[in-house]
């Protein structure tokens, strides 16, 4: 199984999402929606690929 492209390019972190993310993700997404999924993790501060 390979990685997504977008993961490849950019340093992330990969595996279970800690407490921290998980809050940070619930913050982003109850103040300003899901909108593109891909481009959440970036805007909510994780250093996550869009497809996780």
């Amino acid at each position: 199984m390979g990685h997504h492209s977008c993961c490849n390019k950019q340093k992330v972190k990969r595996g279970l999402w800690s407490p921290e993310e998980d809050e940070k993700l619930i913050k982003y997404s109850t103040t300003y929606g899901h909108g593109c999924w891909s481009s959440v993790p970036k805007l909510a501060g994780l250093q996550r690929c869009g497809k996780s």
